[in-house]
């Protein structure tokens, strides 16, 4: 093992431009991937913070008994869709209007306004099909005068997110086919480069596991350092549109490293291909 890492370490010092050349091809292919991935983790975080402001709110009839408000609040709370159920009352209800439309804070008045029970659902329960069920029980209360969810918006909301996670899946494993075929291609040159040298070590009795070896230490170095070329140039990416256009999040850390894995990974699997390849033919 310890032969293999240095003749692995001695390649990138017999062939530097060819090695950076891998390392290049390898980090510019994972950061395009890198750049896509970071818009669909943007794009699911706006979707999810949509997806917080779905609310069910019922509007309870005039003279309701507080004790019956309290006791459907109670119930509201244990269904098992229902993170939180909050009871409004007039003037908490009057209050809010006036901050969300203050432009129009003297057209209400605290008689137009009703109390209400607003519902907020726990995530993975925000689809249509969902808030409608969970609305439509709430609706069964005796003195529950109108219901209201925004149900158009809720399900454009959830096609939004159904075409999103579709089209992430599908541009996700193409930018990722592309990017193998490409870093695959790059190291197939690398082992090409060495075909005489890989010619005589068979001829003087090496195994194909000992031939191997050095090329898949290699494309595991190459591969490393062009996840971590690439995590760079993506976060430097977000950096400058932070500062430009918008604050966008970044991968967490556990997705940086498996990043920098991935890379490590498709370098490993390439020179195991290519290396595979060379020698049928040898």
């Amino acid at each position: 093992m310890t032969l293999a890492m240095r003749e692995a370490l001695l390649a990138f010092r017999r062939a530097p431009m060819l090695s950076a050349l891998s390392v290049t091809t390898i980090a510019f292919s994972l950061f395009a991937f890198g750049l896509f991935g970071l818009v669909a983790l943007n794009i699911r975080e706006a979707l999810g913070t949509l997806e917080d402001r779905v609310e069910i709110r019922a509007f309870l009839g005039d003279g309701t008994a507080i004790e019956a408000s309290a006791i459907a609040l109670d119930d509201i709370q244990s269904f098992p869709e229902v993170a939180n159920a909050t009871l409004v009352t007039p003037a908490q209800a009057l209050e809010r209007a006036r901050q969300e439309l203050g432009e129009f804070s003297d057209v209400f008045d605290a008689e137009i306004l009703p109390a209400s029970i607003d519902v907020r659902l726990k995530p993975g329960f925000r689809d249509p099909t969902t808030v409608r069920a969970v609305a439509e029980r709430v609706r069964t209360y005796d003195f529950i005068e109108d219901v209201r969810f925004g149900e158009e918006w809720v399900e454009k909301l959830y096609q939004i997110r159904n075409v999103a996670t579709i089209a992430g899946t599908v541009l996700g494993l193409t930018f990722a086919i592309v990017a193998v075929i490409i870093i695959g291609s790059t190291i197939r040159m690398a082992v090409l480069a060495r075909a005489r040298e890989i010619s005589i070590m068979r001829l003087v009795g090496a195994t194909d596991g000992f031939v191997r070896r050095p090329f898949l230490i290699e494309g595991t170095i190459k591969g490393a350092i062009g996840g971590m070329v690439a995590l760079f140039l993506t976060w430097a990416t977000n950096g400058i549109i932070g500062r430009l256009v918008f604050a966008a999040d970044f991968f967490d850390v556990r997705v940086s490293i498996a990043g920098i894995f991935a890379g490590a990974l498709i370098g490993l699997l390439g020179s195991a291909v290519s290396v595979g390849r060379h020698l049928k033919s040898v």
